[in-house]
């Protein structure tokens, strides 16, 4: 899967960053307790249902903690799977394991979590135009591993950061003392900084979506927290001018009409904030 924030550089230095919250100056029960020649095998056992996601992250973690650990993947990200499931086994130093054990099992649940959440919700709009985004709703530092759960379960990344985009929201444009005059300063900014970037403009309701119409030089027509038929007028009147995204109060009850009302995509918060972990555990193989 091809996504340009999914550099190595970038899921190396997240790996170190959250070893080194995790395991500080040593993982001193493994040290305490565990000879050091100690070889064990151990399987990632998933006890739910839903789609896996964060196997290669989870390879990579355990190379991390030690590249001589062999690492052998049994489903791929992206499976759907259920209880009594393996998705990987490991083998080498047993204290390696153990140290990598919780990095693993963080990452996995919560990436899981969130690839059958989207995987759900993408399957309630199959047959519309609409496609299901994500937000900026995530977890501080572990956006990264977020917003990739959210291309496994299906889903399309949104802006990843506040620099790779120009979002006027609605405290922007009340800031900048309406919506006209929040586009004319962004495009001002634009061609002082000599940046190329896009352009949405969150609207409340339908005469601010025509004041963007008549202002004009924007990519993305956000409807915020609109009726699935408020929506319906906006797509009407913006009659493919602009990309239209709809976003607030998304639910499974309702998506389906929103996407029924001719958007083309659909952001969902809770897919990063709110989805249930899957239950994922770590035992070791008795032979």
């Amino acid at each position: 899967m091809k996504l340009e924030y999914l550099t190595p550089e970038a899921i190396n230095n997240f790996i170190k960053a959250a070893l080194t919250e995790d395991v500080g100056d040593g993982d001193h029960s493994s040290l305490a307790a565990i000879p050091e020649e100690t070889l064990n095998k151990a399987q990632l056992l998933i006890k739910g249902e839903g789609i896996i996601a964060g196997l290669e992250l989870a390879e990579m973690i355990f190379h991390a903690v030690d590249n001589d650990l062999s690492v052998t993947l049994k489903l791929k990200d992206g499976d759907p799977v259920q209880y009594g499931d393996i998705g990987l086994i490991v083998e080498g130093k047993a204290r390696s394991i153990l140290t990598a054990e919780r990095l693993v099992l963080n990452c996995m649940q919560r990436m899981s979590g969130i690839a059958t959440h989207t995987s759900e919700l993408s399957r309630l709009i199959e047959g519309t135009k609409a496609k299901l985004l994500d937000t900026r709703k995530t977890c501080p530092n572990f956006r990264l591993m977020e917003k990739w759960a959210v291309a496994i379960g299906g889903g399309v990344n949104h802006r990843f950061g506040l620099f790779d985009m120009i979002m006027l929201k609605d405290n922007h444009v009340d800031f900048a003392g309406g919506i006209k005059k929040a586009i004319r300063a962004t495009h001002q900014y634009l061609k002082k900084t000599g940046k190329n970037l896009r352009i949405e403009v969150e609207t409340r309701n339908i005469e601010e979506v025509k004041e963007v119409l008549q202002e004009g030089g924007v990519d993305v027509i956000m409807l915020d927290n609109m009726s699935p038929s408020q929506m319906r007028e906006a797509v009407d009147l913006i009659d493919n001018k602009y990309e239209t995204e709809a976003s607030g109060g998304i639910t499974r009850e309702n998506i389906r009409a929103v996407a029924e009302s001719g958007v083309d995509f659909i952001s969902v918060g809770a897919l990063t904030h709110s989805s249930q972990p899957m239950d994922i555990s770590l035992k070791a193989i008795q032979e």
